[in-house]
């Protein structure tokens, strides 16, 4: 009978000549199979690691078969997904109240933990390291080191000028963070900070810690179009003489649906009849939405083109491509968006959040119109800006070219390896 170390595939100490890295990974939505796929695709580009088992949901193996299939592609036998069991996947605490989300974090930094021994791993590298800050800094110490991607950090919200005045609770709320915060970054096992926050870099770097902080590209992998004409458009019967308004992904309240509704309902009918609005992505509060925008289209000759579903790579471009304006009207977002890099590599002008991260880098590089996206009355003032041939004006198609390339996915996969690398 083999031995749950044979079984794993895991080498005895003595017999152990490789390096190993365990890629962590217990979401399956959004960003997260793309980032996976980048890792796996430029794998072959670094020396230093020699196996690479990616630790997923029992889920991603069937919802993102295409990965998994893609790594299967690269015919390295020491590239492996080992998903977690799915009695460890049926314990874990749901994400929708904080308590059970706290609770969920703690279970999962016990299982990369618990994997990365079993494993005997060199190093781990957690694909969203915000969620385990907590387990970091007051509980389990990992048994190797490890690095992890940053996506939200806020410490420097006040200098670009968007963190409101805080009541007593939210002082409280903050200084704890900042104790967490300090707390992770001095573990001895951490090497590696990357965070996706290029403006955050320099007041992370200020403060004490064994750890490398260093810059992360989001990355956009460009594919080119097809050969063929895209007929998207035509297929989904979008008038000619409106102008085509996307809002992709997760169609909720934190991409800033209801306030675009709102603005939609805000527009005359001479404005209305020149708009489209597509809405693609998953969505939770779809019958609340189909009922309003029912409301809406009865009274305004406005065009709302609804996908609820997940869609593919390639079916994302093509929406991009066929679009005229990309909406990323979250509402107080905190951290990167990819929607913004997709509407780079397209050059297509957003109309965007102003606020935090997302804020900054619409005006620092051109991307389009950034307006307090909390209000109603400014997103439709937006619409009526970006109508017509006039939005040419508030994009710069060439700095957005240019900020997509930095962000490419190699430029992701290499960093990530030689940040990890040169701390083992």
């Amino acid at each position: 009978m083999q031995s749950s170390q044979q079984a794993l595939g895991i080498p005895h100490e003595s017999e152990k000549t490789t390096l190993h890295l365990l890629v962590f990974d217990l979401s399956i939505r959004g960003h997260h199979p793309n980032y996976i796929r980048h890792l796996i695709r430029y794998w072959h580009t670094q020396t230093h690691f020699q196996i690479l088992s990616i630790v997923v949901s029992p889920h991603f193996l069937t919802e993102h078969a295409d990965v998994v299939e893609f790594a299967e592609q690269q015919s390295n036998p020491n590239i492996q997904f080992i998903a977690i069991t799915d009695q460890q996947e049926s314990a874990l605490k749901s994400r929708k109240k904080a308590i059970d989300r706290n609770l969920r974090n703690l279970q999962e930094w016990r299982l990369f933990c618990d994997y990365a021994g079993q494993l005997q791993v060199d190093h781990g590298l957690i694909m969203y390291l915000d969620t385990y800050f907590l387990s970091i800094a007051w509980w389990l110490q990992p048994p190797c080191a490890f690095s992890g991607i940053y996506f939200r950090p806020t410490l420097h919200y006040r200098q670009l000028g968007v963190q409101p005045v805080l009541n007593w609770r939210q002082k409280l709320n903050q200084g704890r963070e900042n104790l967490t915060l300090n707390k992770v970054l001095q573990n001895s096992q951490l090497a590696t900070l990357l965070c996706l926050d290029p403006l955050a870099v320099p007041a992370l770097q200020q403060r004490p810690s064994q750890a490398k902080v260093i810059h992360l590209p989001d990355p956009v992998e460009f594919v080119p179009p097809p050969a063929a004409a895209c007929t998207l458009r035509d297929d989904l019967g979008i008038e000619a003489e409106r102008t085509i308004f996307l809002l992709f992904g997760a169609i909720d309240g934190r991409k800033g649906i209801h306030q675009v509704l709102d603005a939609i309902q805000r527009l005359s009918p001479d404005w209305g009849k020149r708009l489209c609005l597509v809405l693609v992505g998953e969505s939770k509060i779809q019958k609340e939405l189909e009922t309003r925008i029912t409301q809406i289209t009865a009274s305004q000759p406005v065009q709302i083109i609804r996908n609820y579903q997940f869609v593919s790579e390639e079916e994302v471009w093509a929406y991009f491509r066929m679009s005229d304006v990309i909406l990323a009207t979250y509402q107080k977002h905190v951290g990167m968006s990819g929607i913004l890099l997709l509407a780079a590599a397209t050059q297509k002008p957003v109309l965007s959040t102003d606020f935090g991260l997302m804020g900054a880098m619409v005006k620092q590089h051109q991307l389009g119109l950034s307006i307090d996206s909390t209000q109603p009355e400014q997103i439709s003032e937006g619409m009526m800006k970006l109508i017509g041939a006039s939005r040419n004006d508030f994009y710069n198609p060439e700095k957005m070219r240019l900020w997509a390339n930095q962000n490419s996915a190699k430029n992701f996969a290499q960093t990530i390896f030689a940040g990890i690398t040169n701390n083992d």
